[in-house]
């Protein structure tokens, strides 16, 4: 009987295009299930310390939806390393104004936090609205 554990090799990796749209969605469920496809875990050849998760495309981020209070309760925070220099906006707002950004930060935050995240992070395509740049890429729908 072999016990060998597959890994898998950079040569043998593929990658698809898929499509989610968030439109009428959970924030949180659209971005866990973008993060599944970064990272591979979809894939029966899934291998924790190789990249070989999917290229994704987020569209209708302006139309996510955030459950609870969170639309008003919810502060994104950040910190410019002066003294006083911490910057907090609400929840709302960034949804108002940069939709993409607040989904991005929530994919990302889902990704592994060192190179292996920062490079599944780079296959990520975040589009506000229904139109987006890759149809050459001839990207499919993915449903869940």
């Amino acid at each position: 009987m072999n016990n060998t554990t597959f890994s898998i090799k950079k040569s043998e990796i593929e990658r698809k295009w898929y499509i989610i749209d968030a439109e009428n969605k959970p924030l949180g469920r659209v971005a866990a299930e973008a993060a599944k496809l970064l990272r591979g875990k979809h894939k029966p050849t899934y291998t924790p310390n190789m990249d070989n998760g999917d290229h994704v495309i987020v569209i209708n981020c302006d139309k996510v939806v955030l459950t609870g209070h969170k639309l008003t309760q919810k502060m994104y925070r950040h910190h410019s390393a002066y003294t006083g220099g911490m910057k907090e906006i609400q929840a709302k707002d960034m949804l108002a104004n940069k939709p993409e950004k607040m989904m991005t930060l929530a994919i990302t935050g889902m990704l592994p936090h060192n190179s292996l995240g920062r490079q599944m992070a780079k296959k990520l395509r975040v589009y506000a609205g229904a139109e987006h740049e890759n149809a050459a890429q001839k990207p499919e729908v993915w449903n869940f």
